[in-house]
């Protein structure tokens, strides 16, 4: 049996839930993750991990981003080495259920994430988390050009985690974003954008050893290929204030050439079998890697899990590519060695 390594499942260490988030007033998404008791409370999420046979987990912090929590980036830092104190902890008393972890690299200001992600590299990590916004200013900011210069250098893996809160409005008439659309829909079209972000103002092209692995498939990506592909090969052809065609032909690839073959992607969505198919008929298959999103489900943490192993279970995938989405991908990612 091939072992599954699930590569994006959220844990809150417990000194960090103990004394931030459970002395803080969390609205939406945080109190979220304070009614999930299998996100802090580490027995019953072994208990999760047991329920399924030949699979293990790798850890990251969940939400709210430190940079939603305080505007000190002095605290963000403090938060991070928290955080990845107690996975590094956690990882090494149990590897068997857990073999890795992912390190936040809070981006409250360049050199915080720089040196924390540094520190947290030396410690083990497999590579670090971060936001696909910085407390609503975009990855492309000329301020976070330090940090992609940094992840290129020492090819640190990077865990892109969407983020969008109700206060991005549905339309501009209003003040807030109503029916939790900011996280159904949103989250998928934020990491798009952040993906779209990061090919056009060329820091795919100017960093080409990044390795970021995009949550839920890369959100609505796989489905928008047409809008992508031939779509976007005529950018310009809408806009009257700028040249984008000039911008284009700039580049070093194809637009849709750098959502299929710079990016990676994980297999969390939420049980969709349709979007599995799209995913997969998306990406190479050397771009996927398997993940739950555990424990953000009606059941408690194993429902994802479950579903998720059922549909790529069920899918007509040869023995190769299976092993490589359910490890063989992540450890060539990370280069290290996930499995006995």
């Amino acid at each position: 049996m091939t072992m599954r390594v699930d590569a994006y499942t959220h844990f809150i260490p417990n000194r960090f839930y103990k004394e931030v988030m459970s002395v803080g007033s969390h609205k939406d998404i945080g109190k979220r993750m304070m009614g999930v008791p299998a996100i802090f409370d580490l027995n019953v999420r072994k208990k999760v991990v047991d329920k399924f046979k030949d699979y293990n987990q790798i850890l990251s912090y969940p939400m709210p981003p430190f940079e939603l929590m305080t505007k000190n980036p002095a605290e963000t830092e403090e938060y991070a080495k928290i955080v990845n104190d107690g996975f590094a902890e956690i990882c090494a008393k149990d590897p068997d259920h857990f073999p890795g972890w992912v390190a936040q690299a809070p981006m409250a200001a360049p050199d915080v994430g720089i040196r924390e992600a540094a520190r947290a590299m030396k410690m083990g990590a497999l590579g670090v988390q971060i936001y696909t916004n910085v407390a609503g200013r975009p990855l492309d900011n000329p301020e976070f050009e330090p940090f992609w210069k940094a992840m290129n250098k020492t090819k640190t893996p990077i865990w892109l985690h969407p983020s969008r809160t109700a206060s991005f409005p549905d339309y501009q008439s209003e003040s807030k974003s109503k029916y939790e659309i900011w996280w159904t829909l949103g989250w998928s079209y934020e990491t798009a954008a952040a993906m779209s972000r990061l090919v056009f103002s060329k820091i795919m092209d100017r960093y080409p050893n990044l390795k970021i692995i995009t949550h839920h498939m890369g959100g609505i990506v796989p489905m928008l290929e047409g809008r992508i592909g031939p779509g976007w090969d005529q950018i310009g052809a809408r806009t009257s204030d700028e040249d984008y065609q000039a911008l284009k032909k700039s580049l070093k690839k194809r637009p849709l050439d750098y959502f299929k073959e710079s990016f990676y992607c994980d297999s969390a969505v939420f049980g969709g079998k349709p979007a599995t198919e799209c995913g997969l008929a998306f990406y190479p298959n050397d771009r996927i890697v398997f993940a739950s999103d555990c424990p953000f489900d009606p059941e408690k943490g194993t429902y994802y899990i479950r579903e998720t192993l059922k549909i790529l279970d069920n899918l007509d995938l040869s023995k190769a590519k299976y092993k490589a989405i359910m490890h063989g991908n992540l450890e060539k990612i990370t280069g290290r060695k996930l499995v006995k």
